[in-house]
Formats: C-alpha cells, sequence, structure tokens
C-alpha cells in the first residue's frame, strides 16, 4: 500500500491535470449544440483508459452518445470488478452566477471549480487512476471493466440497449460506482440507498396568441395562473403530495432504522447557513435527513410562459410550462407515478384551457445490500484510508441505471462517492476538493486488494 500511494504523490500533479483537460470539453448531453463536445470528452477517455493500460479499449457507438469501454482480465478465475461512471455534464446556465467560466477550471482553496468536477468527471477519472495505480505497480488483484457513458444526465436511454447487447461481455461480479456524497471529509460513509425519480413537462395552452391584458384580462383565462394554482394544489398545508394513490407503495421505516438514521452527524443551524435560508421546509413530521432519503418529494425544476424580457409588457401569455421532477422511495415505480401524475394533472383543470403531460425519463429507487463481501471491502479500504469506519447512508439523488444493472446484469453495486453535498452539483460553482480526489483515489486503489481478499474466503 505504501509503495502505491508513493506511485500517487508522485504522479499527482499529472493527474490533476489530466481531470483539468477533461473538465474543459463542455460535455453537456442535453443541449444538441455540445454534441462534438461530448463526443471528444468520450474520445479523451478512451486515451487515458489506454495509457492507464486497459485493453480492448473502444467507443462503442449508441443511438445516442457512445459508451466508452475497456477492461484488464489477468485470470477469469480471479473476481471482476465492473466500474460504471459519465463523462457527460450539466448545463452550465446560468453562466453569470458562475465565479470562475465553467468549462476554464481553476484550484482555489484546495478546491477545483467546474462544471462535471465532482459530478462525475472527477469522481469518475479516480477510477481510471486508481486503476492505473495498480496496473504500472505490477498490484491489480482482480479483473477490472470500464463503462462510461455519456448521457446520465439525460436519463442514460442507450445504456439499456447497450447492456442487454453485451451481457456476456459485461459479466463481472459487482458494479462499482462513485457518483455520490459522503457525510464530511472527516466522516466517510457509503451511499446504501438512492431515490427513484419522474421527471415530465407540463404545458398549460389558453388563447391562440398572446393578448393584450387590458383588453382580455378578467375574461380570458391566463395560463401562468392557472399553472401555478395547479401546481400548488399538488401539496397540501403539511407538504404532504396530494396525488390519489401516490403514497400507495411507499415502504416506511421503523422506528428502529429512522433512530439509526438519527445517528448521523447533523447540524441544523449550519445546515441553514451553508444554504443561507432563515428556516427549513418540508413534510410535516419528518426530520431534514428523512425529507432528503427516505421520503418521496415533488419539485419545480423550472417554470416559464409570457413575456421576461427587460422593462413591462402587458400580456395575457398563451402559454405557459414547467419542468416537474419527483423523488420516488421504494418500493415506488416511476411508470406508476408518472401516469398517476399525469391523470391527477389533466383532471385538476379547468375547463378554460388544454393541457398536456410530457413524460421525460424516469428510474427506480434502490436500496443496496450492507451484509456483502463488497461492502464490507469497502468498509475496510475506508477504515484504512480516512482511519475511520465509514457510516451507511442513504442518498436524495437518482442513478436510474443501478436498478437496470441488477435487472438485466444480475449485478448489486457499490456506491463508493467522494463529493459532498456541498459541491454544487448542478449549481452554479461546483466543485470538488483535492482532498476527496486524491483519498477517492487511494480508497479505491485499497478497495481491489480487499475485495480480492475477502472473495478468497
Amino acid at each position: 500500500m505504501a509503495d502505491l500511494n508513493a506511485y500517487i504523490l508522485k504522479n499527482k500533479d499529472r493527474f490533476l491535470e489530466e481531470l483539468m483537460e477533461l473538465l474543459r470539453i463542455p460535455s453537456v448531453s442535453a443541449d444538441p449544440d455540445f454534441a462534438d463536445d461530448v463526443f471528444e470528452a468520450a474520445e479523451y477517455v478512451k486515451e487515458r483508459l489506454i495509457e492507464a493500460g486497459a485493453d480492448n479499449v473502444e467507443v462503442c457507438p449508441t443511438d445516442g452518445f457512445p459508451i466508452v469501454y475497456g477492461e484488464k482480465i489477468i485470470d477469469p478465475k480471479l473476481p471482476t470488478v465492473v466500474v460504471y461512471g459519465h463523462y457527460d455534464v450539466q448545463p452550465a446556465d446560468p453562466y453569470e452566477l458562475w465565479d470562475s467560466p465553467p468549462f476554464d477550471p481553476i484550484v482555489k482553496d484546495g478546491k477545483i471549480y467546474a462544471r462535471g468536477a465532482c459530478d462525475d468527471k472527477g469522481q469518475m477519472y479516480m477510477h481510471i487512476k486508481a486503476f492505473e495505480t495498480l496496473h504500472k505497480n505490477n498490484a491489480l488483484p482482480c479483473n477490472v471493466k470500464f463503462m462510461i457513458e455519456g448521457e446520465e444526465e439525460v436519463g442514460s436511454p442507450n445504456l439499456g440497449p447497450f447492456i442487454r447487447e453485451n451481457k456476456e461481455r459485461l459479466a463481472g461480479d459487482i458494479i462499482l460506482i462513485s457518483d455520490t456524497s459522503m457525510i464530511a471529509n472527516d466522516t466517510p460513509s457509503i451511499t446504501t440507498g438512492l431515490r427513484g425519480l419522474a421527471y415530465l413537462e407540463v404545458e398549460v395552452v389558453g388563447p391562440n396568441r398572446d393578448l393584450h391584458s387590458g383588453v382580455y384580462g378578467g375574461a380570458v383565462a391566463n395560463p401562468i395562473n392557472i399553472l401555478a394554482k395547479m401546481i400548488a394544489s399538488l401539496t397540501d398545508e403539511n407538504n404532504h403530495i396530494t396525488i390519489p394513490g401516490f403514497y400507495d407503495d411507499v415502504v416506511e421505516l421503523s422506528a428502529e432504522e429512522r433512530a439509526n438514521m438519527a445517528r448521523a452527524p447533523f447540524e441544523l443551524e449550519h445546515y441553514k447557513k451553508h444554504l443561507d435560508i432563515n428556516d427549513i421546509h418540508g413534510e410535516a413530521t419528518y426530520s431534514t435527513l428523512e425529507r432528503t432519503s427516505i421520503r418521496p418529494t415533488l419539485d419545480v425544476n423550472g417554470m416559464w410562459g409570457g413575456y421576461i424580457g427587460e422593462g413591462a409588457k402587458t400580456v395575457l401569455p398563451s402559454k405557459a410550462k414547467a419542468k416537474i421532477s419527483m423523488r420516488l422511495v421504494p418500493n415506488q415505480d416511476d411508470d406508476k407515478i408518472t401516469q398517476l401524475f399525469t391523470e391527477h394533472f389533466l383532471r385538476i383543470a379547468p375547463p378554460s384551457v388544454k393541457v398536456t403531460v410530457m413524460p421525460h425519463h424516469g428510474g427506480k429507487p434502490v436500496v443496496t445490500p450492507t451484509d456483502s463481501i463488497a461492502y464490507k471491502a469497502a468498509e475496510n479500504a475506508y477504515t484504512k484510508t480516512f482511519g475511520k469506519t465509514p457510516i451507511p447512508q442513504r442518498s436524495g439523488g437518482s442513478i436510474p441505471i443501478v436498478a437496470l444493472f441488477e435487472e438485466v446484469l444480475g449485478l448489486k453495486s457499490l456506491l463508493m462517492g467522494f463529493g459532498l453535498d456541498s459541491d454544487a452539483i448542478h449549481s452554479p460553482n461546483e466543485h470538488y476538493g483535492l482532498f476527496n480526489f486524491y483519498r477517492g483515489i487511494e480508497t479505491i486503489t485499497a478497495f481491489y486488494g480487499e475485495y480480492t481478499e475477502l472473495s478468497k474466503k
């Protein structure tokens, strides 16, 4: 282990510069204007995998953006770890809220600032460097396969067909993912659950054109007003979601399970200060940690219509739109929730407007085991590198393909995240700590040895 850490220390500046090069590529999968950049990022990942020592590396085409595959099979009798990550990133808008350009990464106060620094380029790249460290030192103890995609931020629409067509190629023993967070740099944790997701767009249409608000106001329905009222009705005074049947399949945790969750370190005043809010908000009778992990949610992610330019324009808009996401918990099904939402939203629409609901993408919630060889190996690895036993913790985020991996490949996933909730992923000024980047490489390196040894027993 000492020799491996010495290699990481010797090469840490190169590791960082390589990551910075990747971060300079604006691989925004949601915006067609960046399509060429997404393909460029795939090629960059391919080249770094080859340099690290992977075999059979290729950029695999899909109906959308490609998946980068590579492997190192040292002995078919040994365990095989399948590493998953993504090289695409969220849009950087609004650009004006960034303190530095989102695709011109800088290091400030021990953190890398750039879009994708934490989600997921920084965390994905740790795995390539951990593999390099092991391979270059003749210390790789098991087989490794890499599957790095470019559509995670748009729901991974082509990953399902890819893994179904490549089941034999992707055969392994565990899926290893770093796309989540831990509690704090001095309090390591392993993610043991993820919420599912149902994402939709709604449109409310009134008159056939924008109207003069003085001439028609009060006589013709205003789609923005109607949409606002419809959305407001989706939750009650206790912030409980009002869609009929929404909670039918929700798994309620026992008092003992909730008590165990409450043991995780959490300072409410620090939480409020960090977000610059006066108070917290959420479903009644549940704690903040519970609201962000074991309870479903409904949030408006964007809403627009009418005139939003400078100055005034007194129009009664023809249409209004909103993007809405619902985070789901075991055993909620995203298809069922999408159907329930659609039926309810159409039902509550007044006859003065026309309403359309357009599903985007979704994913199922998952809970990962804490009694597996892989979890124990990760626990040992964190304990070695952090000096503390990691705390199992459910995450509020979603990685829809985790359930897909289990369904198609029959493999459980291990979620070794090294980001922090304060890293501003999906927001302006996203960042990732240098400590987290390097400690992540060390911990992943240690995991391979622990996993291989435990698998022999």
